[in-house]
């Protein structure tokens, strides 16, 4: 083949998307480009780097299929580094590893996923090797065995949708990177939870992730580095009341961060990963108010219900008898079912 043929080849490669404007707005902070070309029906990514044309169509999407994962391979380190900043200042999680033996190569890379659940590796050629090593994704899914899971993602530059684009009950996990770090009030947190519980299966999870606090930030925050784009701090321990509000159960962290705590204007902050559930049984109404006096900042009970110091929580008549039949029963003040009516 002449060199002028190769020199203008490209490969191009063509994706269906559940959500164009979601793909478009990671796609573009990926490549560190706008599209090329984009309406209602498509969108298409020229970057001169890579030599890619990658084409988003809207339609059915389920994530994978035969596709293993997007591989992109940069020129160095600085490159890599540049890049990951672009998406972790959006809110978009990135796993990164570090010297990894694979495909006969040492490698620096980080791995991201894409709005519809397509594996990205971003990485760094290092040196070659005399045997295959072995990296796999993260999270990989047994495709033999199961329907590949169906996940919804909400990043903190997204605005909150009036609508996930998804039927009821049809989502197995539901994403929120940075959601609660951007500035929302009560009201429009409490109807999006709404709407996440709608789509989600149950027994589907919801994966908070971001920032948190150890008490109320004063003012609006001005954070360095990859933080800067957080626009308010929660107190950790608050996430959970809207969640549970919301209809969602089986709380657990997943992750709080200890090594990338750091403390500004007299708060501790970290990272958390906070993991609930959509109820797969139908749950037992719930009419009886308690509140939890202390003396930690919260507890749970062996259903997953978690009671916040300080705050009235409803509970069912099981639940109700078995605090009182407990060791902790002091700890708790227990309403009359009138006051909690309505």
């Amino acid at each position: 083949m002449p060199a002028t043929a190769t020199a203008a080849m490209k490969f191009s490669l063509g994706l269906h998307v559940s959500d164009l404007a979601r793909s478009v707005d990671f796609f573009r902070l990926l490549l560190g480009t706008e599209p090329a070309g984009h309406d209602d029906r498509y969108a298409r990514f020229e970057p001169a780097m890579p030599p890619l044309v990658l084409n988003l169509i809207p339609g059915p999407v389920a994530p994978g299929g035969s596709l293993n994962h997007l591989g992109f391979r940069l020129p160095d380190s600085a490159a890599l580094v540049e890049v990951q900043r672009r998406l972790e200042e959006a809110g978009i999680a990135t796993q990164r590893q570090e010297g990894v033996e694979c495909c006969y190569a040492r490698q620096t890379k980080f791995w991201v996923t894409d709005p519809d659940g397509n594996l990205c590796e971003l990485y760094v050629f290092e040196e070659d090797i005399d045997h295959s090593g072995f990296d796999d994704p993260p999270h990989p899914q047994p495709r033999e065995t199961q329907e590949p899971a169906i996940v919804w993602q909400h990043l903190l530059f997204q605005p909150l949708p009036e609508r996930i684009p998804h039927e009821t009950a049809s989502v197995d996990e539901v994403r929120l990177e940075g959601t609660f770090n951007a500035l929302q009030d009560d009201a429009q947190i409490a109807r999006f939870l709404k709407e996440i519980h709608r789509v989600l299966r149950p027994g589907g999870k919801v994966t908070v992730h971001g920032l948190v606090g150890n008490k109320p930030f004063p003012g609006k925050p001005s954070l360095p580095g990859l933080a800067s784009v957080v626009q308010q701090v929660p107190v950790m321990m608050e996430i959970s009341g809207p969640l549970r509000r919301a209809g969602f159960t089986s709380f657990y962290y997943e992750q709080i961060g200890d090594i990338h705590c750091f403390q500004v204007d007299g708060v501790e902050l970290s990272e958390m990963r906070l993991v609930a559930r959509r109820p797969s049984e139908p749950q037992e109404d719930k009419s009886h108010g308690v509140l939890y006096k202390g003396p930690l900042a919260y507890v749970t009970d062996d259903e997953g219900t978690v009671f916040l110091r300080g705050e009235r929580t409803l509970i069912s008549t099981r639940q109700r008898e078995l605090l009182r039949q407990g060791p902790a029963e002091g700890q708790f003040l227990f309403f009359p079912d009138e006051e909690v009516s309505g």
